[in-house]
């Protein structure tokens, strides 16, 4: 039975994949950013283990881990949480930027560190699922397309850092996907929102299974998945 931790499990993709995973009987490690959303993620995947600490304060992550009791053994890592402010250079304050940078670059790196000695010896898979807009940035998403850039960085050191001790290291890149998070972008631009536009969250979470599963002999690193509408 593999072991799989996440972030993001309570909507949108990171649901999606939850669900997947739990269904077909592996072991779940579900972030949560405090104890009240934990015991929603337990209710709502029962068997699930829970992991408690904010995102946005990335400093205390470690002092938040280390009163809980993290698995002996973590098979996949995935990085599905994030946020967006989307607003002119000229008007994002540093508050905001840092938010974004704390949530959606940092505090991955901050668990990936913690995680790491049990990714090691199962010799396991990180997965960041990153956005479109981690490989092009537009007018209004400077701070949201930094911490995504920075994220496909992060993500390319690590693959070069531990391909030798056999960690997996696969970077998904989905357009915009029906999603809570699509829908309060779409009210920052003052767009109506329709779902059935975009890419539905199942959809993203196949093609991360996908690299999940994939046979030892080979590794997705790059994956850009696209609205096929």
């Amino acid at each position: 039975m593999a072991t799989h931790v996440i972030t993001g499990a309570g909507s949108g993709i990171g649901a999606a994949v939850a669900r997947r995973l739990h269904e077909r009987g592996d072991e779940l490690v579900l972030h949560a950013r405090d104890a009240g959303r934990a015991k929603e993620l337990a209710a709502e995947f029962p068997g699930a283990k829970t992991l408690v600490g904010d995102l946005a304060d990335p400093d205390k992550l470690s002092w938040a881990f280390s009163h809980q009791t993290l698995p002996d053994r973590v098979d996949s890592l995935l990085h599905i949480a994030g946020v967006v402010d989307l607003g002119s250079v000229g008007d994002l304050t540093p508050k905001s930027w840092r938010h974004q940078l704390n949530v959606n670059l940092v505090s991955p790196a901050e668990l990936t560190r913690h995680f790491l000695p049990q990714l090691r010896a199962a010799r396991g898979h990180v997965v960041f699922v990153n956005s479109g807009a981690g490989l092009n940035a537009h007018a209004d998403w400077s701070a949201y397309a930094a911490s995504k850039h920075g994220l496909k960085a992060l993500a390319d050191s690590l693959r070069w850092e531990e391909h030798g001790n056999g960690v997996r290291v696969t970077t998904v890149y989905p357009g915009r996907t029906a999603s809570p998070m699509q829908a309060k972008v779409h009210q920052q631009e003052g767009k109506e929102y329709d779902a059935s536009r975009w890419i539905a969250p199942e959809s993203v979470a196949t093609t991360i299974l996908m690299a999940l599963d994939l046979p030892r002999d080979a590794e997705v690193n790059d994956l850009t998945v696209r609205p096929g509408i």
